[in-house]
């Protein structure tokens, strides 16, 4: 087991350094993200971590302005049944604030294959991810102004927001089509169709 305890430690540099050593002990280090799915560790209380809605990660209240830190924590997040988000390693999880989505989904690359739409997004921490049947869409509408908030699946119960300029390059892609027997505003990536909202309800959308 790792000397020290995630929680125990004072730095961000310190937790990474507890991460590392505990994902190196499981042998499974060295290509991927780890399988935090098949860990099953004790619950080891909260730290004073959080996740803001832009994206941007905060330690006691400081930024981690390191990108490979973030990287590193990124591929130890898992979210479970109960809803909330942990940082965990074989040894232990620790529970973390997530004030929206853990990743942003800040750029989006739009390709062919097979005479189908294929839309590709990459996150703020590395990760490339192809909308489609595995990893799927979908659009919530918020708050007073409705705003149209799209999330992409990214792995495991984990997904990304996607940021407001990809949104818009994202409806500008949108088409209406019938869906049992309703008109929809959806979206097409990789041969699945995600819907958006009622056709007649866009108009109305404040974005």
């Amino acid at each position: 087991m790792a000397e020290a305890k995630i929680h125990q430690s004072g730095d961000a540099a310190g937790l990474a350094a507890l991460i590392s050593r505990a994902a190196g002990q499981t042998g499974e280090q060295s290509k991927g993200l780890p399988p935090v799915d098949r860990w099953k560790p004790p619950f080891c209380g909260d730290i004073d971590m959080e996740i803001r809605a832009d994206g941007t990660w905060f330690y006691m209240g400081t930024p981690i302005g390191r990108q490979p830190l973030v990287r590193l924590f990124s591929t130890v997040l898992r979210k479970d049944e109960d809803g909330r988000t942990y940082l965990v390693t074989p040894v232990e999880k620790v529970g973390i604030r997530i004030a929206d989505a853990p990743f942003v989904a800040v750029e989006m690359n739009r390709t062919g294959r097979q005479g189908q739409q294929v839309l590709t997004f990459r996150t703020n921490v590395g990760d490339v991810v192809e909308a489609g049947p595995e990893h799927a869409l979908r659009f919530v509408i918020h708050g007073e102004n409705n705003e149209l908030k799209p999330y992409l699946h990214v792995r495991g119960r984990l997904e990304a927001l996607v940021s407001r300029p990809v949104m818009y390059d994202l409806v500008e892609l949108g088409e209406t089509m019938t869906i049992d027997g309703v008109e929809m505003f959806a979206v097409r990536s990789a041969g699945a169709v995600f819907t958006v909202m009622p056709a007649k309800e866009l108009e109305a959308l404040s974005v």
